[in-house]
């Protein structure tokens, strides 16, 4: 190869490859109506980002109301579950912020369970006379013919159905499987949680696995909109259950949240844009202790009330254990100030718009504003017969939030692809390409991973790693092993010269 010619000299080196992500907008912490407070109160304990217990306040408040009533939506009534999912990396008081909002519903299932231990006494003493006399009429019916056998069916008919065991009183789940889940509707509460603050072990679980996760994101789906759960297996049987509601809040670091949002089925099937995503900017390096600030009043009147909602009586079947939830309808002024935000967010999906990357979060957009005030409504007064255009305007706000958190990290999550990808390419050309210099046609036939071998891919990595110092262009014409080439680029490898 001849010497090149007038190559730059870049006395700076060569420089990481870093994604860059816009700062996003201040959470509206103001729009959080009734849970307003405690959130406050949380973030003033933890001097964590507001957003994370905002997040954790919005989904347990879901949780708890969300078996009691639907909302009206510009789509029809729907649930009020809501799923969250919120990026923080470690050390950003993820637990901190949402155990003092968690401590209310983990007491109230440690109650529910030891009341159970007793209900399950009662049950074993009780299913273990009806099995004797079942089984005895089998043995008498086995005796005799005709009339013994007509005389034991009616005896059959007489002692009834198996008495069934007292419902699982848990409310939240942390890892499920699809099956894990359904039978904890089948068994338990009609209305659950999936809820983790470690959530990078459910996305990265066996439900989530290659042969699980179409199954699994599908229910998800499903439950979000409130259809029946149909479970249909060979030996275990098959059941279909209605009036199941299931809301979902999970903490991830940035890494396992930039993976979830890359994945093309998490984004195809629609699961991952019925999530309210934020990523806060972090606070880390500035809580200083002087500035805690201590509020326990509001924290406790946010369990209080919590747990008031959850001791109250669901509206449920009490053999199937359905929820029959009540309408909460939407004031004229709430309606009309959901149908401009859902006209704006619509015209704004248009190619060449705000949203036209993000159609999916932005089509739910409107049906997420409707939700949240759902929820806060309901927080408010459990029995709530509409929502008010004050509610609505707080939820728009939130919901307006979200979506621009979700556009800004699509946006992240695209340009991290394309750093991983040259990232890639950069360690193999240091750690392992034998020559000084490289070729868009090596990249393409021997690059180290299959999405480096098509031209777009190949050429975007190629330029990020000129653009950060780790590749320099050779003058047209330049003799690179043997022949004049058109287009060749020089590794640099040590940082301090090309």
């Amino acid at each position: 190869m001849s010497s090149p010619q007038a190559i730059p000299f870049k006395s700076e080196g060569p420089h990481l490859l870093l994604r860059e992500i816009p700062p996003g907008e201040p959470y509206p912490v103001t729009a959080l109506g009734p849970l307003r407070e405690a959130v406050q109160a949380v973030r003033g304990m933890t001097l964590a980002p507001v957003a994370i217990p905002a997040a954790s306040a919005l989904s347990i408040a879901a949780l708890a109301v969300q078996g009691f009533a639907d909302v009206e939506t510009l789509g029809g009534p729907r649930p009020m579950s809501l799923y969250a999912l919120t990026i923080a990396q470690s050390g950003e008081r993820k637990s901190s912020c949402d155990a003092p909002l968690m401590a209310g519903l983990r007491a109230f299932e440690n109650e529910q369970a030891k009341a159970r231990c007793d209900d399950m006494a009662a049950w074993k003493n009780k299913y273990a006379l009806w099995k004797g006399e079942h089984d005895q009429i089998l043995i008498e019916a086995k005796k005799g013919k005709g009339e013994k056998r007509t005389e034991a069916e009616a005896d059959l008919r007489a002692l009834g159905k198996e008495p069934e065991a007292p419902p699982s009183t848990d409310r939240t789940v942390t890892e499920p499987t699809y099956e894990g889940l359904t039978r904890k509707f089948a068994e338990g509460m009609p209305t659950l949680g999936i809820f983790s603050d470690e959530g990078g072990q459910f996305l990265g679980g066996f439900a989530m696995g290659r042969d699980n996760r179409q199954k699994t994101l599908a229910a998800l789906n499903k439950l979000w909109q409130g259809d029946p759960i149909q479970r249909t297996r060979q030996g275990d049987g098959s059941y279909t259950l209605f009036g199941r509601r299931l809301s979902v809040h999970l903490m991830v670091q940035p890494g396992v949240a930039r993976d979830f949002m890359a994945d093309p089925m998490a984004q195809d099937t629609g699961f991952l844009p019925r999530f309210l995503i934020c990523e806060p900017p972090s606070t880390i390096g500035t809580r200083m202790q002087s500035a805690v600030q201590y509020d326990p009043v509001a924290v406790s009147s946010f369990e209080a009330r919590l747990n008031e909602i959850l001791n109250a009586p669901l509206p449920m079947d009490p053999e199937t254990r359905e929820l029959e939830p009540l309408i909460i309808a939407l004031s004229e002024e709430a309606r009309a100030m959901l149908e401009r935000y859902a006209d704006h967010v619509e015209a704004a999906q248009a190619p060449g718009g705000e949203f036209a990357h993000v159609t999916g979060y932005a089509s739910k957009s409107a049906e997420q504003a409707a939700r949240i005030a759902g929820v806060l409504t309901a927080w408010d007064d459990l029995y709530a017969k509409e929502v008010t255009a004050e509610t609505m305007a707080d939820a728009i706000t939130l919901a307006k939030f979200y979506l621009s958190e979700a556009s800004r990290l699509a946006n992240a999550a695209t340009v991290s692809a394309e750093i991983q990808r040259a990232e890639a390419l950069r360690k193999w050309l240091l750690e392992s390409w034998p020559h000084p210099d490289i070729l868009v046609r090596d990249v393409l036939r021997l690059a180290p991973i299959r999405a480096l071998r098509e031209s777009p891919a190949a050429r975007s990595s190629i330029d990020i790693l000129e653009r950060h110092g780790w590749l320099v262009p050779l003058p047209q014409g330049t003799e690179v092993r043997g022949a004049s080439r058109k287009e060749a680029w020089r590794i640099v490898r040590t940082g301090h010269e090309v």
